[in-house]
């Protein structure tokens, strides 16, 4: 009998899979580039080397028993694992990093980060010839692949700390640099109190009182933390919070009048001088608004992160994206 770890190659677990993704072994044969006798031998191969059935052959679709859809869904996991292996020697041999997920909070504007991912796209690669298969080509454009992710509040902080973000942009809490996380500030955020014109608050003489605005419903994006405590900003004790899933919805709300709440300075100004909006002044105490950027640090930053990083340190950059809201359909 054939020793059943010889049995689970790679190909043998993109077999099953193949089968099971195409529904018949003539189907998984076209695509595999096989005659359907030879694929048949080689799945009675691994079933006997397994000593299990993996398909029900009762029918003319390739049914997964219980035994191979287990087989299928470790297959997987072991594919992708291999897979990960693979890039990681990859970026070893590149100093590439094979994706790179920035987490964006919601209040950053999106229209600079846009920016910054067409001028990551627009580098060129020099090839790595000394490395056979390296997947660079001549004048290539980076091979890291970026995921882009939004948060909100502690969830952008939560994201960085459980390893499911390389760099966060935005961060509101107030980070603590560790050896495994690194941060620096961003810029200060102002932020305004905003309402539709026909909105009851829009009409009260300045500055609004917190009495005042306690019985006035809020408009609010919620924190994106799944794990973490999340928290509020600018909602005052028993006051009706209207509670949406993004800026763009919040800007929206605000100018139905569905409630008052606050906007970036920048975003609000477009709106006021187009008459959309209407900016007040209150009594609240005026609170920084200092963001942050931070990012997994321990070992020397592939090329992906430390090319964020390098454009993170121009005040230009940080300032756009602090205020560079033009263009944004909101």
């Amino acid at each position: 009998m054939t020793d059943r770890r010889s049995a689970l190659t790679p190909e043998a677990l993109t077999m099953v899979d193949t089968i099971a993704r195409a529904g018949s072994f003539a189907a998984a044969a076209r695509e595999l580039g096989k005659v359907p006798s030879a694929l048949t031998y080689s799945v009675r191969q691994l079933e006997e080397a397994l000593d299990v059935l993996l398909f029900d052959r009762s029918t003319r679709q390739a049914r997964l028993t219980a035994a191979g859809s287990e087989l299928l869904s470790e297959g997987r996991r072991l594919l992708q694992q291999m897979e990960a292996v693979a890039n990681r020697v990859r970026r070893v041999a590149t100093g590439w990093e094979t994706q790179l997920t920035v987490m964006v909070d919601n209040i950053i504007a999106p229209s600079a980060i846009f920016e910054l991912m067409e001028a990551f796209y627009a580098l060129r690669v020099e090839p790595v010839r000394q490395h056979a298969g390296s997947g660079l080509g001549d004048d290539a454009t980076p091979p890291t692949r970026l995921q882009l992710r939004q948060g909100v509040l502690s969830g952008s902080w939560e994201s960085l700390v459980t390893g499911q973000a390389d760099l966060a942009i935005g961060v509101a809490v107030e980070p603590t640099s560790t050896g495994e996380i690194q941060c620096e500030s961003l810029g200060e955020l102002r932020l305004v109190l905003a309402m539709a014109p026909h909105h009851a608050l829009a009409h009260e003489p300045e500055p609004i009182s917190q009495a005042t605005l306690a019985r006035h419903r809020v408009v609010a994006i919620a924190d994106s933390a799944l794990r973490m405590t999340p928290i509020t900003v600018n909602i005052l004790p028993g006051q009706d919070v209207l509670t949406l899933p993004s800026m763009a919805a919040k800007v929206e709300a605000l100018l139905r009048g569905l409630g008052c709440g606050t906007l970036p300075e920048a975003l609000a100004r477009r709106h006021v001088e187009a008459g959309r909006l209407v900016v007040k002044q209150t009594d609240l105490p005026r609170r920084p608004g200092v963001l942050h950027y931070a990012w997994r640090g321990g070992s020397p930053p592939g090329h992906a992160l430390a090319w964020w990083l390098a454009q993170l340190k121009s005040p230009v950059t940080r300032r756009a994206l602090l205020e560079q809201y033009a263009g944004l359909v909101l």
